[in-house]
């Protein structure tokens, strides 16, 4: 991987989202279909979030534990399950391939170069870590021991902002949605 790339993907992931997120607004064409099917994989996705949240401490431990026992990456799973969930409840399909284009193209990087970081700090503990759970889709075995969710955690890391956002956009498509 370019570090250079993934550096570059890395600052500009949030306002590239957002550009894609204006468009989305401008563009989506939503249907009562559409927003219960679209916002139940959105709302899934905000759940997965929220479960990662509250057991991640930022730069002290590696998350092991919770949805981390199931996938290295339960926050950027969560955000695809958002994205895919609001592209469906969009209604435009061009627009759902620019979903998956950025995450492809500015996500992946991102989390490949978050895994280096991970590797460089945790040493061992992380490359056995690696061995068990998988990347990015969730395994489903069983794993063993768990700590408890924490609300602490899940506000510290202000996680609470992505159930807003989603909160604020199916208000939007759902007027968009009756403006039709």
């Amino acid at each position: 991987m370019n570090s250079a790339y993934a550096a570059w993907a890395a600052r500009w992931r949030v306002p590239l989202g957002f550009l894609l997120g204006v468009a989305y607004l401008v563009f989506s064409r939503p249907t009562v279909k559409l927003l219960i099917a679209g916002g139940a994989v959105a709302a899934a996705g905000v759940a997965v979030r929220a479960y990662a949240a509250g057991h991640l401490y930022k730069n002290q431990t590696l998350a092991m534990n919770g949805p981390y026992a199931y996938t290295r990456n339960p926050l950027y799973f969560g955000s695809s399950l958002m994205g895919a969930g609001f592209a469906i409840a969009g209604g435009n399909w061009i627009l759902a391939l620019a979903c998956v284009a950025l995450f492809a193209t500015i996500y992946w990087p991102v989390i490949l170069r978050e895994e280096e970081y991970l590797r460089r700090e945790f040493g061992e503990v992380y490359d056995h870590y690696a061995q068990r759970v998988p990347l990015f889709l969730p395994s489903l075995r069983k794993p063993g021991g768990s700590e408890k969710f924490q609300w602490k955690q899940y506000r510290k890391n202000h996680e609470y902002e992505a159930f807003l956002g989603y909160l604020a956009i199916m208000i939007f498509l759902v007027f968009k949605a009756r403006l039709r």
